[in-house]
């Protein structure tokens, strides 16, 4: 996959990787206000955003990790967007290995089609990553488990037509179902986008948000073996 954006500090090893998936139609270059703002509150973290290997449907501009033709919710909209987790995952422990940077040190982020791979790889692959930043996203499916090694931010917009802020909802009330850890902020007036509202909302988690998994261990919680 191209690299548009692959920013490394300054000076030093990247302490964090923060890995940024665009949406459908779009390219990596679409996600740069975020980009930047992460890059001016973690300057040790390598960030990097690669373009889809596809072009969009249609001759539209821009990329996508999947096509949309045809899609509904059933089998074929899950067995396109596994196909890209399964090419996904390699490429993600293969940017970890080469810069040097753990799992739980690693962020993965994604707008709409990116952020339903995010949440998907987190899903299939818990421990991949230590936080998803999900923007405007959804589950393919109803969650079976939620993820123990990975906190999930989910953020959307309250006007968001393409797909209804109450998908965002139903994930945070899934997660915490299952005894997931999860944050959920909504912007209201907010449409399909990747909001500055939700930019700075997103810096703010990564800031504080103390996970699950930290507060049971120091409160001598059994650890819960990361699944695989």
């Amino acid at each position: 996959m191209q690299l548009p954006i692959e920013w490394l500090p300054a000076e030093g090893a990247p302490e964090q990787l923060i890995v940024l998936l665009h949406g459908w139609a779009s390219d990596a270059m679409d996600l740069l206000p975020l980009a930047q703002a992460l890059r001016s509150e973690f300057p040790q973290a390598a960030i990097l955003a690669p373009d889809a290997a596809s072009p969009a449907d249609g001759g539209r501009r821009g990329r996508q990790w999947y096509s949309i033709e045809g899609l509904d919710e059933g089998p074929l909209w899950h067995g396109r967007v596994a196909g890209q987790v399964a090419v996904l995952e390699p490429w993600v422990r293969a940017q970890q290995r080469r810069l040097g940077v753990g799992t739980a040190a690693t962020a993965l982020g994604g707008f709409s089609q990116g952020a339903i791979l995010a949440l998907e790889l987190a899903l299939r692959h818990d421990g991949i990553a230590g936080r998803v930043l999900a923007f405007g996203g959804r589950l393919v499916a109803p969650m079976q488990a939620a993820p123990r090694q990975t906190t999930l931010h989910l953020f959307h917009g309250g006007a968001d037509r393409i797909f209804d802020a109450q998908y965002a909802r139903d994930a945070f009330e899934q997660i915490g179902e299952l005894q997931g850890d999860a944050t959920i902020d909504i912007a209201d007036g907010v449409g399909h986008e990747v909001h500055a509202a939700l930019v700075q909302c997103a810096v703010e988690r990564l800031r504080t948000h103390i996970p699950l998994r930290t507060w049971q261990a120091a409160l001598g919680a059994a650890p819960v073996p990361v699944r695989d």
